[in-house]
């Protein structure tokens, strides 16, 4: 176990590919702190940059539902990021432990979609959210978002990235654009996909896409639809359903354009059933009116031969070989 002057570790809260968690104690004041640092001993200069940019997006987000980071310390050739630990876990954790009742899980999805909303009006996309970079303390029913490891900072002018053509993320949580697969650019609405998956989670305890192989789960993201929550688990009543398939439509113009637009329907499935004690539907997303302008994606008029495109492309997928031809102007 590595020593950081100054601070005792206490227990190994996390262990991945790159970087490790430990739980511990600011010896100077008994502060329990969280620290973050790479695996290895001799971190390459990009693995450092990336511990950079992560403590900088940290920084800049004083939100109660955002980790806050004390600071970035070197010790050898090792970058060690101090982040606050106010005594929660992974909602991965918990999910595994307890079955959420439908009114928990509106509470929880709204602390979730106000957190999200505010990372997203200071103009970050986080790309990595799932239940284990969603901490909750069940006791103080404190909630924070973590791991801004791979997250983008867009200019003043720009709300959305260019594809990269590479993956990034956790693979079942990712959206269709992250893929890297999509001729489409990427911009704060594959956060809501990402959320779409963890709210599915939290319902039915299992994922909407399970596939093992890599390009098959990338597959289902793109092209399958997955199974209503609903008919997963018969308790989820069927608007609360259609919220989470509007997250995971495969297009980011069917989703939801705003936190605050997906917070407004999420408060009336809240209000609904604790006056009335059920929930009625309702039209999704009268409130959603996004506050960046967008010039939609989606290609009008051509839905015949889109779906011709798409079934071609599952039967490729299964073995097919085929050739496909298309004509006209570019543009």
């Amino acid at each position: 176990m590595i020593n950081i002057p100054g601070y005792q570790i206490l227990v190994k809260i996390y262990e991945g590919n790159n970087s490790v968690v430990y739980r511990g104690k600011q010896e100077e004041d008994d502060r329990p702190v969280v620290l973050k640092f790479s695996k290895g001993d001799f971190p390459s200069e990009a693995e450092n940059n990336r511990y950079q940019k992560e403590y900088e997006i940290l920084s800049s987000l004083n939100f109660s539902g955002v980790i806050k980071a004390y600071g970035l310390e070197k010790y050898n050739n090792i970058l060690v990021m101090i982040l606050e630990d106010f005594g929660g876990e992974s909602l991965k954790t918990v999910i595994t432990s307890q079955k959420f009742t439908i009114l928990g899980f509106l509470n929880l999805a709204i602390k979730i979609a106000e957190s999200l909303g505010e990372i997203h009006s200071a103009k970050i996309i986080h790309k990595d959210i799932n239940p284990s970079n969603i901490i909750v303390n069940l006791t103080t029913r404190e909630l924070k978002i973590i791991d801004f490891n791979i997250s983008s900072v867009l200019n003043r002018d720009s709300y959305k990235l260019k594809n990269q053509k590479i993956l990034e993320g956790t693979l079942p949580y990712i959206s269709p654009e992250q893929t890297g697969r999509m001729n489409c650019s990427l911009d704060y609405r594959t956060d809501f996909y990402s959320l779409g998956v963890t709210f599915y989670e939290l319902l039915t305890q299992q994922l909407p896409f399970t596939n093992t192989d890599v390009m098959e789960l990338v597959h289902a993201h793109i092209a399958k639809q997955p199974k209503p929550p609903h008919e997963i688990n018969p308790e989820v009543p069927h608007i609360i359903s259609n919220i989470v398939l509007k997250l995971l439509a495969k297009t980011a113009d069917e989703r939801y354009q705003s936190a605050w637009g997906l917070i407004a329907d999420l408060d009336e499935c809240l209000n609904q059933l604790q006056m009335i004690e059920t929930i009625v539907e309702f039209p999704l997303g009268s409130q959603d009116i996004s506050d960046k302008f967008k010039i939609p994606s989606k290609l009008y008029g051509r839905q015949l031969e889109i779906e011709t495109l798409i079934a071609t492309f599952e039967r490729v997928c299964k073995g097919s070989k085929e050739m496909m031809l298309v004509t006209g102007y570019s543009g």
